[in-house]
């Protein structure tokens, strides 16, 4: 199987391979609908005749495609990988954030969240802190569209920035939703 066949090219970025912009915001219907047309374009059973080879190339290109697939998905990761198309390596389990603000913030998102279990209505405490997660982390979204769209050439640090505390969110909602699961399991 050649990339002509399957028409893929693995050295194309993610935008390319679904046909979207390069940009934060993506249409995450058209999205949808390019993964489930690659999907069938390399799936392996269609190479099956093609012998080992094929069947070790089209694996290989389906997992392309979902890797592309779950990066444009994610806000996060989307954020992530442009900052990784101009060169920028964004690594958040290494990087610390120097606002004050947002690191008072994290503190005190963690401890609620330990406190949760403890108070009247755990429940009802766990759904609040977690829509005010998820507003920080939509507008945290909105901040990266502005930055990304008046990015200066020399300058991607604001927008790196945002996606580092971008992923303390996700993390931190992550864990409040296993909480969630946890007490909703009880």
């Amino acid at each position: 199987m050649s990339d002509h066949q399957a028409g893929l090219n693995l050295q194309q970025n993610y935008f390319e391979l679904f046909q979207v912009p390069v940009a934060y915001d993506v249409d995450h219907q058209a999205l949808d609908i390019r993964y489930r047309e690659l999907q069938k374009a390399v799936h392996p059973d269609r190479f099956a005749a093609q012998g080992e080879q094929g069947q070790r190339l089209a694996v290989q290109y389906a997992a392309f495609v979902n890797q592309a697939y779950d990066t444009l998905r994610s806000a996060l990761s989307r954020a992530i990988y442009l900052l990784e198309l101009e060169g920028v390596e964004v690594n958040s389990d290494r990087h610390t954030v120097a606002d004050s603000a947002f690191l008072m913030q994290q503190m005190e998102l963690r401890d609620e969240l330990m406190a949760v279990r403890d108070s009247a209505d755990p429940e009802a405490a766990l759904a609040q802190l977690l829509d005010e997660a998820r507003q920080m982390l939509a507008g945290l979204e909105t901040d990266f569209v502005g930055c990304w769209a008046v990015r200066a050439e020399d300058s991607l640090r604001q927008p790196a920035n945002i996606t580092h505390k971008m992923h303390f969110l996700v993390k931190f909602i992550a864990e409040a939703e296993q909480l969630e699961e946890e007490l909703l399991d009880y």
